[in-house]
């Protein structure tokens, strides 16, 4: 746990590097830019739906149908979105960790061809939809308890986003660092702390990108400290 206490306090401090601010604008952007024209669309589809059986007031019957669907898409959705997005610019926030804490094992690295960041958005993308998905009914059965929901979705994104986060780093690495580089409690942890931060207000935004940046020390701290470079 102290690794990934450690792992976190340096992504924090690294949030004002030029590169890292890049990457979380474009984030940010892309992210809101999705649920915006989500919104848009549904208000489109609602209203032309409300208007077809001639409900009186239909146009305000549509939006607010909108806004509350786009809502609850927003709060089940978030993280899958934003991990999607987040990996199409994962190289960047590597690289810009490499490039301050780990220089020597940064000119070991592969740069990952733009269909393979695809394809490893798309199923990273699969999982967490499934995985969320396959959690419903068990949220839905603890939902008079209050709590119960957002731990049910907090464990299972804390699985998800731990394998995510720490794979950004080592799919660039790939047979280059030792085995258990990172181990399957540091990931959860990791995942728990970032799917908590998802669910708070602002810190949302930043805890996609604070992750990626915590999960390249965890994969490469271990490297980084026996092969003698700077962290």
């Amino acid at each position: 746990m102290r690794a990934v206490l450690t792992s976190l306090s340096r992504a924090i401090g690294q949030l004002g590097d030029p590169a890292i601010l890049r990457v979380l604008a474009k984030s940010i952007a892309i992210t809101l830019a999705i649920f915006v024209a989500l919104g848009v669309a549904l208000g489109f589809a609602l209203e032309g739906l409300v208007g077809r059986y001639g409900i009186e007031g239909g146009g305000w019957v549509g939006a607010l149908a909108a806004i509350v669907t786009t809502a609850l898409a927003f709060w089940f959705l978030f993280r899958v979105v934003a991990i999607a997005v987040l990996q199409f610019f994962a190289d960047e926030v590597v690289v810009a960790v490499e490039a301050r804490h780990y220089p020597d094992l940064a000119s070991r690295a592969r740069k990952l061809p733009f269909r393979r960041d695809l394809a490893n958005s798309l199923r990273g993308a699969g999982r967490a939809l499934g995985y969320n998905l396959l959690a419903l009914p068990i949220a839905a059965v603890l939902i008079f308890t209050a709590i119960g929901p957002a731990l049910v979705f907090l464990a299972v994104n804390a699985v998800l986003l731990g394998r995510e986060l720490t794979d950004m780093a080592l799919l660039r690495h790939e047979g280059s660092l030792p085995a258990g580089a990172v181990t399957r409690r540091e990931r959860w942890a990791l995942g728990a702390v970032v799917a908590a931060m998802m669910l708070l207000p602002f810190a949302n935004f930043l805890a996609p990108v604070i992750g990626a940046a915590a999960g390249t020390h965890l994969a490469l701290g271990r490297a980084g400290r026996s092969g003698g470079v700077n962290v």
